[in-house]
């Protein structure tokens, strides 16, 4: 009895080791391959979004299918390079007013801080001193420049996708050697293509408008760099609970640098404030409804883990990853208890009320 107790502990112990040596040798693949990694799940996701619009266009419009795809890559492309040189550029001009306004912003500093008392000014100053905030900001600049590289990756990732995806279907059907389970599989593909989608078209509306009112504050106040902020402000919203935080700080932040005025960045900062809450707890929950049913503390957790693992980027695909994982998990027995842990009250979402009847042609329109 004790040997067979001995036994079966030394297998646990032994599985117990081999998923942490794999776990480990699964995240040192994803920091080594960041950089093609996030290229594809962009793709992925790009190619997910233009398959919805191919297959609407197709059966819409009578338009045929070769030709709606041909003008779906072509604008992929003309609209990831025209993104791509837009954050470069914007990204540069911040580079450059940043280090013109940075002596002013030292300067503007003492009256920021000089309400928490003289020791916690002089340690403040010190550590601002310390920081070489020039050399970052460069680093900032040069980290940009991977965009267009990266942009190039996407394209032809995007490409391929659609040169593949007549095949696909079939692919499946004899990877499992079964037709039930190739449209089980196909059809939790359809979920968190609907899913992603929907979320992704959500916020992508919201930080529109979002941008729009941020640009529209700081223009009426006649302040620079209004275009930069809003688009930082864009970006950083499609990150949950804490880029609108970061969005809000970083727009108080340069307001009060360039005007040194607290009487204006206390108005300014609590205009932004208020588009912010608005937005982010009326409109987007409207908006968005049941769609994506997931733990706030399991998203906070997936922000930490993407943002640690794939940095910045890693944060903005951490919820489409999310939604993919609780779908995938609600469907395997036994990875149902991840998928409970990551719903919202504990009741995970399969997908199954998504509509089926697109699932094949949005996956297999290429053959149609």
């Amino acid at each position: 009895m004790d040997q067979s107790n001995e036994s079966v502990l030394r297998e646990r112990l032994q599985t117990g080791f081999l998923g942490i040596i794999a776990f480990s040798l699964l995240l040192f693949m994803l920091v080594q391959a960041r950089f093609i990694l996030i290229s594809l799940a962009i793709a992925i996701i790009l190619f997910s979004l233009t398959s919805d619009a191919i297959h609407a266009i197709s059966t819409r419009l009578k338009v045929p299918n070769w030709l709606a795809t041909t003008l779906a890559l072509i604008a992929i492309a003309l609209g990831i390079l025209w993104v791509s040189t837009t954050i470069v550029a914007q990204v540069n001009e911040i580079v450059f007013l940043s280090i013109t306004y940075a002596e002013r912003a030292l300067v503007a500093l003492p009256a920021l801080t000089e309400r928490l008392g003289p020791e916690a000014q002089e340690r403040i100053m010190l550590t601002i001193t310390n920081f070489n905030i020039t050399g970052w900001i460069r680093s900032l600049a040069g980290q940009a420049g991977g965009i267009l590289q990266g942009s190039v990756l996407v394209i032809l990732f995007v490409g391929f996708m659609f040169a593949e995806r007549v095949w696909f279907p079939l692919k499946v059907e004899r990877l499992t050697e079964n037709a039930d389970k190739a449209v089980q599989v196909r059809r939790i593909i359809s979920s968190i293509m609907h899913r992603v989608n929907r979320y992704l078209v959500v916020k992508t509306g919201v930080s529109a408008v979002t941008s729009v009112l941020v640009y529209a504050i700081f223009r009426t106040a006649g302040l620079e760099l209004a275009m930069a902020v809003a688009i930082l402000t864009f970006i950083l919203n499609f990150i949950p609970s804490v880029g609108s935080i970061i969005a809000t700080a970083v727009a108080t932040i340069l307001v009060f640098v360039l005007t040194g005025d607290m009487t204006v960045t206390a108005i300014i900062g609590v205009s932004i404030t208020l588009v912010q809450f608005v937005i982010g707890n009326v409109l987007d929950p409207m908006l968005l409804g049941q769609t994506l049913r997931l733990s706030s503390f399991g998203i906070i957790l997936s922000l930490a883990f993407w943002g640690a693992v794939w940095g910045i980027p890693g944060m903005f695909l951490a919820v489409p990853i999310m939604v993919a994982l609780m779908i995938v998990c609600a469907h395997v027995p036994w990875l149902r208890p991840v998928a409970v842990m990551l719903s919202r009250e504990g009741l995970p979402d399969d997908g199954s009320g998504d509509p089926v009847e697109t699932a094949p042609s949005r996956i297999s329109g290429g053959a149609a």
